[in-house]
């Protein structure tokens, strides 16, 4: 199979390295060639343009910041879907607006291909490894048909249902992710305002019902300083408020998810679209004048678990 890859970012770029490092055969492309070259010294192939992709692959991947970055590769000028024919496939791994994705797949169906959007969850460490959590939403036909390559990207694997069904679960886990970040900074700031060793209140949390993959991950980089987990504040306000407009639709009053939307709005607002979100503890220590740091906790994060080959996750069902 002939995979193509487009979007080598923190994310995309590890999990087009799994599909190199697992013998695939890859043709990839970015904006910044630069970036595609470790790829390229490694034995992948160069796109020119999207069309020249997917005249040439047979599953196409699309992993990009943003749902009008999409449309670009998709739809504009030399673009994805003018090269798509019978029997390729495309997968959005991005995390990106439902109703989009939608829209494309039925432009991607009435090509004759297949569509599926299949975002990741799990961090930058997890993508690195091929041990990252992927949602995959499509008919089960292609999600037997693609399964075989979602089991090389990640390790749990999760038919959500039909095309859009995963990037609508996707921003509801990254809105539980954002709330569990900021109910995090607020209590590790508290904690140390209360005269408590971070290092000893981020054990107790860890040990505790407080606990949370959140907690594992980034309160180990806020307390190194670097608050460095590759992902930035604009990215965040991107996600959550897809998940405050579904909410909207769908008529449902929401109290905390508004806040933070706002919360993240006046951040980026004033540290920058690029500032990393694990600052937005910077909101607590600068007001309050504490350092939120600790000694011996990791500057980044590292998946120390040994990659392992995929499997499809079992909705239980009564």
């Amino acid at each position: 199979m002939r995979i193509g890859f487009i979007g080598l970012g923190n994310v995309g770029g590890k999990l087009a390295g799994s599909l190199l490092r697992n013998g695939y055969d890859l043709t990839v492309r970015d904006l910044d060639q630069t970036v595609a070259q470790p790829f390229l010294d490694k034995g992948a192939h160069w796109a020119a343009t999207p069309r020249d992709m997917a005249e040439a692959c047979d599953f196409l991947i699309t992993c990009l910041p943003s749902p009008a970055a999409c449309v670009a590769v998709m739809e504009g000028a030399d673009g994805l879907l003018a090269g798509l024919g019978p029997g390729k496939v495309w997968a959005e791994m991005s995390t990106t607006d439902a109703d989009e994705v939608r829209r494309l797949g039925a432009s991607v169906q009435a090509k004759g291909a297949s569509a599926v959007d299949c975002p990741v969850s799990g961090g930058c460490h997890r993508a690195a490894t091929g041990n990252i959590s992927i949602f995959a939403g499509c008919d089960r036909e292609t999600f037997e048909h693609v399964l075989p390559v979602l089991t090389t990207l990640g390790r749990r694997i999760l038919h959500t249902g039909d095309l859009g069904s995963a990037s609508v679960l996707k921003v509801m886990t990254n809105y539980l992710a954002t709330i569990n970040l900021v109910s995090l900074a607020e209590a590790l700031t508290t904690m140390k305002a209360a005269g408590l060793d971070l290092a000893t209140t981020y054990e107790a949390i860890r040990i505790s019902s407080g606990n949370s993959f959140v907690h594992e991950t980034e309160s180990q980089v806020i307390l190194n300083g670097s608050r460095d987990i590759n992902f930035t504040m604009d990215l965040v306000l991107k996600d959550i408020g897809l998940f405050d407009q579904i909410a909207q639709d769908a008529s449902v009053p929401l109290t905390l998810s508004p806040r933070l939307v706002e919360m993240f709005g006046e951040a980026v607002e004033a540290y920058g679209p690029r500032e990393l979100s694990p600052n937005i503890i910077r909101r607590y220590e600068e007001p309050t004048g504490l350092d939120i740091r600790a000694p011996g906790f990791p500057a980044e994060m590292v998946d120390d678990e040994p990659e392992e080959p995929g499997f499809e996750v079992v909705v239980r069902r009564a």
